[in-house]
């Protein structure tokens, strides 16, 4: 055999390529549970077959995802060598949970899947356990019942625990056959903890446990097995990258250090693992009562914390053919300058992976002109109407403040961070003391509450918001686009005439709830009489990450480039933010705001 042909335990070279969908259906009586059936062309006698137990990483071939999902073998059918390839018939039983497994579950047949596997170890039986009992909750059911169907007819006895009904027992030929519900729908109503228990054990004479399932049923089984003194074999799960032990991103500890869930597990010992108390969970609101979504940042009452970003809803009028704008919690409005401005030539905007990178250079009609046509407008809308405020120079800042003072319009945004324009804007936010100088200047000449947007840019992020804080900012809003750039590789030269830009989107939401997590961390140093409210911005797509910025400190959000993908984005994260809220029993957007600060 080719060295090539082996991997490194010699077992035989794994499959990577793509497979064929046979059938993807949604399991009977399950919401979110999903069968998939795909076929592989394994064109190598070398390539191996899975085992009870391993599992393979999956991605659609068209996936929009950055990593595969690790899923278990829920049944696999290995067909006759041909003399060229033989066919694998593999079939998976996925829980639809985020965008990977989305996409998993919405796959037709012919569609290709991308996969890697099988990857792994395996439940294997000690040589001594003639009564073996074998336990799965949920989704958890899939590998075990691999497993059992691998076992002679009647050799062990099946705990099975769900939700709601039950799937993933076709091939279950147990001795004894249990199933609990959690709401009674099947079988024992209640939890696996209703069947098995130290003293069924004893009363069944079990020799060992293998088991998988959510972790707090796994660290269950690993106590009363304990108590009974008898081994567990559990398999875990864990987010991973590579799959095959190079990244060590997917480790769990153990007592004998840490351990790779996709090389040295998925099945571990279960007397070697360390499981951690799970959190109590929040009770939720009841029937009746509906979570208040209203914010109060700088004396300026939001009702809800959802706002347009500047720059990406003009003035407010350009979607209201597409969705009620007056349900949205604020608009930030295009970035204003004293005197009119043309903008950038050139390319403005390059899609990249996660976002994109543009270079508008605040195009606007100029502060006198908002004020006499598009003010008027974004009052009538119904959310706070916010002035976002650019300049080139400090006199342009402290006049346009000025002329905006004299108006109706609630709110100003102090823009000293648009990386875009060559004079001006974000220079201002890059050092404390510039920053300290236009917001104390514009501070002079107005009354109205003045939000304070913020470049990440900014060496001294953390700095620079204290230095705006004490200058007079009643809030900070951050962060605006990241500085990047483009090369076109067929003139050789830079995309955007000014050669950088910025960068929003997706793939910058890491990074600014980072920042947003880092200024709140700071704000939290000075006296609480002291503080002013965060505005987090940058790269929320969802309620999800919405939820993130305002467990990180973040009183309010701006959503912006999520709206080009989704007009309707800003609408599901303020009915996202309320499901949420109840579910978890949060009545008050205050009551979830910064939980995350560790200090």
């Amino acid at each position: 055999m080719d060295r090539a042909e082996i991997d490194v335990d010699g077992n035989g070279i794994l499959f990577y390529g793509k497979a064929l969908v046979a059938a993807c259906k949604k399991i009977k009586g399950q919401q979110n549970v999903f069968s998939l059936i795909v076929n592989a062309s394994l064109e190598r006698k070398t390539q191996v077959a899975p085992r009870a137990g391993q599992f393979y990483l999956l991605r659609s071939a068209k996936s929009s995802v950055s990593l595969d999902r690790p899923i278990s073998v829920y049944r696999a059918k290995e067909g006759k060598w041909t003399g060229k390839s033989r066919n694998l018939e593999l079939e998976f039983l996925i829980l639809q949970k985020g965008e990977g497994t989305k996409e998993l579950c919405s796959m037709l047949p012919n569609e290709e899947v991308e996969l890697i596997g099988p990857l792994g170890n395996t439940f294997e039986v000690p040589d001594d356990a003639k009564n073996i009992c074998i336990a799965g909750g949920g989704i958890g059911v899939a590998p075990v019942a691999c497993f059992a169907s691998s076992l002679s007819k009647k050799s062990y006895d099946f705990y099975a625990s769900f939700k709601s009904g039950f799937y993933g027992l076709e091939n279950v030929k147990a001795k004894n056959l249990v199933i609990t519900t959690d709401d009674g729908s099947y079988g024992i109503h209640g939890m696996l903890s209703e069947a098995l228990t130290v003293s069924v054990i004893k009363e069944k004479s079990y020799d060992c446990i293998f088991a998988c399932g959510p972790l707090p049923m796994l660290s269950y089984i690993q106590k009363i097995s304990s108590e009974a003194k008898i081994p567990c074999y559990l398999s875990m799960e864990n987010q991973m990258a590579c799959g095959v032990g190079a990244c060590l991103g997917c480790t769990i500890e153990t007592t004998l250090g840490n351990k790779r869930v996709c090389k040295d597990g998925p099945v571990f010992n279960g007397e070697t693992l360390i499981f951690k108390k799970p959190s109590k969970r929040r009770i939720p609101l009841s029937s009746s009562e509906e979570p208040n979504l209203s914010v109060n940042i700088a004396g300026v009452n939001f009702k809800n914390p959802v706002i347009a970003a500047s720059g990406t809803f003009g003035f407010g009028q350009n979607y209201r053919g597409l969705f009620d704008v007056s349900l949205l919690g604020g608009i930030s409005g295009k970035g204003s300058t004293l005197e009119p401005r043309s903008g950038n030539r050139g390319v403005r905007i390059v899609e990249v992976t996660g976002g994109d990178i543009n270079s508008i250079g605040l195009e606007n009609p100029g502060i006198p002109h908002f004020i006499e046509h598009e003010l008027p407008e974004m009052l009538k809308l119904g959310p706070v109407a916010i002035a976002n405020l650019a300049g080139h120079d400090l006199e342009s800042y402290v006049r346009g403040a000025e002329l905006l003072d004299k108006t109706e319009v609630p709110m100003i945004e102090l823009n000293i961070s648009c990386p875009n324009v060559k004079a001006g804007g974000m220079a201002f936010g890059m050092e404390c003391s510039q920053a300290s100088t236009v917001v104390s200047a514009v501070r002079k000449v107005t009354k109205k509450p003045l939000v304070v947007k913020l470049s990440p840019n900014a060496p001294d992020l953390r700095g620079v918001a204290m230095a705006c804080v004490k200058a007079g900012a009643d809030a900070l809003s951050l962060v605006n686009t990241i500085q990047a750039t483009a090369i076109d590789i067929e003139s050789g030269k830079p995309v955007f005439e000014n050669v950088r830009a910025g960068m929003c989107g997706p793939a910058i939401k890491p990074i600014a709830l980072r920042m947003v997590y880092d200024v709140v961390e700071e704000m939290n140093k000075l006296p609480e009489n002291e503080r002013v409210p965060v505005i987090g911005i940058g790269g929320i797509a969802d309620w999800k990450d919405a939820v993130e910025f305002i467990m990180a400190g973040a009183s309010a959000v701006q959503v912006g480039t999520a709206t080009f993908t989704n007009p309707n984005a800003m609408i599901e994260i303020i009915d996202g933010l309320k499901n949420f809220m109840k579910s978890h029993g949060y009545r008050t957007i205050k009551e979830m705001c910064g939980i995350a600060q560790v200090n």
